[in-house]
């Protein structure tokens, strides 16, 4: 899921913002980034603080509606990789942006976890017996309304994948060694169009990708929790 639907890319170019500050710590250490210590760290939680963000305050109406998304952590032989989808154009909400695989918990649905397995499987045809949940993050709200629960979970290759094309125009992999390095986490600022104000998000361009707003939030928190 992605957001900042009311000040979206209709009215501005996200990419071309000005850089407001740059994370700056210093990337995950290599022994951190295995699936063996992701498992130990998830099932041992640290004491940790989620960063907070002002996406929420973008929201003119409440209350917040539910939703869980998938943070797919992908084992490959060179190292582990995240998985996220470019949403499709013609969609109503978030058309062409970034996202995890994910959306709103239905009625059906026994808890955020079998939201994100359920969104991923519709989404991009990833089947949950390739997927092992590690945890659940703490609940990020949206500028668009909604409120997310994170579920990070290690993908075991091989696999296929099918996308559905009316909501994911391409699925693509980045260095979860890329993500997890604060050099790469750029906060930039853009003014609100109703002269209430400015607000402040998160990006982590990678390569042709422009990866912003909620998703980059939820990975800053996985930064954070991870190097705690």
């Amino acid at each position: 899921m992605e957001e900042l639907k009311t000040v979206s890319q209709r009215i501005f170019n996200p990419e071309i913002l000005p850089i407001l500050s740059v994370g700056g710590e210093q990337a995950l250490q290599a022994e951190r980034l295995s699936a063996s210590w992701l498992r130990q760290r998830f099932e041992k939680q640290p004491q940790w603080t989620p960063e907070a963000t002002d996406e929420h305050f973008l929201v003119k109406s409440a209350p917040f509606r539910l939703a869980s998304v998938l943070i797919p952590i992908v084992s490959r032989e060179q190292g582990l990789t995240l998985m996220l989808t470019h949403r499709s154009a013609n969609l109503t909400d978030h058309a062409g942006q970034i996202s995890f695989p994910g959306g709103r918990h239905e009625a059906s649905d026994a808890d955020s976890v079998e939201t994100a397995l359920r969104e991923a499987e519709e989404e991009v045809g990833l089947q949950r017996n390739h997927v092992s949940v590690l945890g659940t993050m703490p609940e990020y709200r949206t500028g668009t309304g909604y409120q997310v629960t994170p579920v990070v979970s290690l993908v075991q290759p091989p696999f296929e994948l099918n996308a559905d094309p009316t909501e994911v125009a391409s699925i693509f992999e980045v260095p979860l060694s890329f993500l997890m390095d604060g050099r790469n986490h750029q906060r930039r600022v853009f003014t609100l169009p109703d002269g209430s104000g400015t607000r402040t998000f998160y990006a982590m361009p990678y390569q042709q990708h422009f990866i912003w707003g909620a998703t980059a939030g939820m990975l800053r928190n996985l930064f954070h929790m991870l190097r705690a």
